[in-house]
């Protein structure tokens, strides 16, 4: 019996654990393989398996063509060993997961396939080395799928879910795009083709069609603007006409239009994704507590014990004293069990970050108590923590920036620096004076350590500056610009005090998590792109140094490049003859300034046609994937501005004032209190939390600016549905669609 117990509550610890990260993962329920289960979710098999796909996609950076060369051996070696983890992995998966389900998943059949094709690439490749035949590892196309493809990756496939759901509507706006790009070149050809002008470089001008569509292409994306406009502008004035309506219909109106499509789609989608996430979490939290409840006169409930073991494996590094609040929560009138109303809530109360701090007093309050109480001693401490002194401070940060951009020659600057030095000093010493110490250089106290070490930079900077500057051969000054320019960065802390700057800021914070995912999403389409312009490109493009006598050293080894844009602008490093130099090129044609001037040079060097892999580069990269960037930063923003607390954080925080044991955001921006998590064990004791606070321990609910944005939506859908409602089974839920209804539990049906 008690066996069976803990087996039932290590199942629950599971879906409860699922429900807090968002996984939805199909898992057996037998006591083995929920125990595989955990493991498969720790968190050092989590940062093993995105070691290993990292280590497989650097490989590119040490084989041929490579950065920094290695034998064959050795980067075979590592490849099999990543594909072997690989391979170890989705074993494991398979163990915790049903059959039909594993094998009915395409994500994993991706992957078995991608190793199968990376182990017959590799034999084929070392084969053929045997005996001196060059071939192509075309199988290093495949190793981002282990990037997306594996379960940990979940927010990377739901980034190109959406852009697959996208493209649809996207299609149908590209294809009426092309339509006017291709109907504005025939246009250009009629116009210009038989007037016998010529481009600034003596080229014929719009007199080839294909020519003439690639350039209006360009012209599309400003990057030849004006340019290619001012033959035909100099020719007659009132050509300048045509321009401008292509420019007016094909950049302002289409491309707004596309993000107008990818942003409508991207939020609907994005919807349908919360939808899904929120009943999963509701469903998972359903079946943890059908799994611990016992009768209760009426109703089902769980007992306070079982709760109190069930939220020490879900969360093991919680502190007692955490565990009790959230208990105090869960069961708010102490009948000693929790009902399932405020069960189906735990999660969320985990995933609200409650900070335990603990109140200490200043070392010399304790050493020397009469001094450190006195009046003048009060008096200063007051002064110290009054907005009047940072502001005071904040004006000094901003003339010092005014003295650091004057003339450093002048004996008046060098001598104002030092009583800019001396100021600071005095600001650090006032504060370790009025706040205690190891809570004024706690963990998170970002901005004190940055001060302090700038400081301390700044003074060891200054005091070698002024003895050794009779010896120094170079000009020790420089050193300490560096750190009188980084003292400029403290105006960050004077726009976190504005409101509206402070929301900006705040979502800047909250789309860093996501930030990780797009920047993921761009890692796969780099690589990609990147492997296959070093197979179409690599050595047709060579760097000289600027002194070289190398044949055609000025055409960047290739002869096809004289005279044109691409070796007159020096762009020869620019090149895809190894992984490193091919991402740096995949850059810049991100940010699309000249990227025709590529695009034209790898054309002049292979053939026309290379033409289209700029192209193609230019609409996955830049329309698509950041227009859903800049859709999801639309998003982040609408969310932040309409933000507010939630239920379960208004119950957290009612609860810690009911306690006695609040502390309030202003006394926490006066830095009163240690903001992190103590390490020490501390119970809630007696009746209102009155011992609790006799040893100076208190909560607050973590800043909001650590909440991400795909928390706060899925927060804003969870507060549609009733608490009551189970929400449809999962097999519904995995099929819900953007339009379809949402279905209904029996339960929530009699419950309405």
């Amino acid at each position: 019996m008690a066996e069976a117990a803990a087996q039932d509550l290590l199942l629950a610890a599971a879906f409860v654990s699922d429900a807090q990260y968002n996984r939805n993962i199909p898992f057996k329920t037998s006591p083995e393989a929920v125990r595989l289960y955990h493991l498969y979710n720790h968190w050092m098999m989590r940062t093993a398996t995105y070691f290993f796909i990292f280590l497989n996609l650097s490989l590119a950076l040490f084989e041929e063509p490579a950065v920094y060369p290695l034998p064959f051996l050795a980067t075979s070696v590592l490849e099999v060993l990543c594909l072997l983890v690989f391979l170890g992995r989705l074993t494991h998966f398979a163990k915790v997961t049903l059959h039909n389900v594993f094998w009915k998943d395409t994500k994993n059949i991706c992957i078995m396939v991608a190793i199968l094709l990376s182990l017959t690439d590799l034999a084929i490749y070392g084969v053929l080395r045997l005996y001196g035949v060059r071939s192509i590892r075309w199988s290093r196309i495949v190793r981002p799928i282990f990037l997306i493809n594996f379960a940990e990756s979940r927010q990377i496939r739901r980034a190109f879910r959406s852009i697959r759901n996208t493209l649809p509507e996207i299609t149908y706006v590209f294809l009426l795009f092309m339509f006017s790009l291709l109907m504005f070149s025939l246009m250009a050809l009629k116009l210009f083709g038989e007037r016998n002008l010529q481009t600034a470089e003596g080229l014929p001008y719009f007199r080839n069609y294909l020519e003439i569509v690639f350039d209006l292409y360009v012209l599309v994306t400003t990057a030849n603007s004006p340019d290619v406009m001012m033959p035909a502008f100099d020719f007659s004035s009132w050509y300048a006409l045509f321009f401008i309506a292509f420019v007016i219909i094909n950049t302002y109106i289409f491309m707004s239009l596309f993000l107008a499509v990818v942003y409508n789609n991207y939020k609907k989608h994005l919807k349908n994704e919360i939808r899904k996430l929120a009943y999963m979490k509701r469903r998972k939290m359903i079946e943890a507590f059908n799994l611990l409840k016992e009768q209760e006169g009426e109703q089902f409930v769980v007992r306070e014990a079982r709760w109190k073991q069930l939220v020490k494996l879900v969360a093991p590094d919680t502190s007692n004293s955490h565990r009790e609040l959230l208990l105090r929560i869960s069961d708010d009138k102490q009948k000693g069990f929790i009902d399932k109303k405020s069960f189906v809530q735990l999660a969320d109360l985990l995933n609200i970050q409650v900070v335990t701090l603990k109140i200490r007093r200043h070392p010399l309050a304790r050493w020397a108590p009469v001094l450190y109480g006195s009046a003048p001693s009060r008096l200063l401490r007051g002064l110290v923590r009054h907005r009047v002194f940072v502001w005071t401070y904040d004006a000094i940060i901003l003339i010092n920036a005014v003295f650091i951009a004057l003339d450093e020659e002048s004996p008046y600057i060098s001598y104002a620096e030092w009583v800019f030095l001396a100021l600071y000093i005095v600001e650090i010493l006032l504060k370790v004076y009025t706040y205690e110490p190891r809570e004024f250089f706690g963990k998170t106290q970002f901005w004190n350590w940055f001060d302090t070490l700038i400081i301390f930079a700044a003074l060891t900077a200054t005091i070698l500056n002024a003895t050794l500057k009779s010896t120094m051969k170079y000009n020790s000054q420089q050193i300490l610009d560096i750190v009188f320019i980084l003292r400029v960065l403290r105006l960050i802390r004077i726009v976190d005090s504005i409101q509206r700057f402070r929301v900006i800021m705040n979502t800047l914070i909250n789309i860093v998590p996501t930030m990780l995912t797009f920047g993921g999403l761009t890692l796969v389409v780099y690589c990609v792109f990147a492997i296959i312009g070093m197979e179409l490109f690599h050595g047709k493009i060579q760097y000289f140094p600027a002194n070289s006598n190398a044949p055609h050293a000025l055409e960047c080894g290739n002869p096809a490049l004289k005279d044109s844009l691409f070796a007159r602008g020096k762009y020869c490093k620019n090149n895809f003859n190894n992984f490193a130099s091919s991402f740096i090129v995949l850059m810049e044609l991100t940010v699309v300034n000249q990227w025709h001037v590529f695009a034209n040079g790898f054309a002049n060097v292979t053939a026309q046609p290379a033409k289209l892999y700029f192209i193609a580069f230019h609409i996955v990269m830049v329309i698509i994937i950041v227009n859903i960037f800049v859709s999801f930063i639309l998003e982040a923003f609408f969310v932040e501005y309409s933000l507010e607390k939630s239920e379960v954080e208004t119950a957290i925080e009612q609860k810690i004032q009911e306690l006695g044991m609040g502390v309030q955001e202003d006394e926490l921006q006066h830095e009163q209190l240690l903001d992190n998590m103590e390490s020490a064990e501390h119970e809630l004791e007696g009746e209102g939390g009155a011992k609790a606070q006799s040893k100076g321990l208190v909560f607050k609910i973590a800043s909001k600016r650590y909440r991400t944005v795909d928390a706060l939506l899925q927060r804003m859908f969870e507060a549609e549905i009733p608490l009551e409602d189970e929400g449809p089974s999962f097999e519904e839920i995995l099929n819900l669609s953007p339009t379809s209804a949402v279905p209904r539990s029996p339960s929530s049906e009699s419950a309405a």
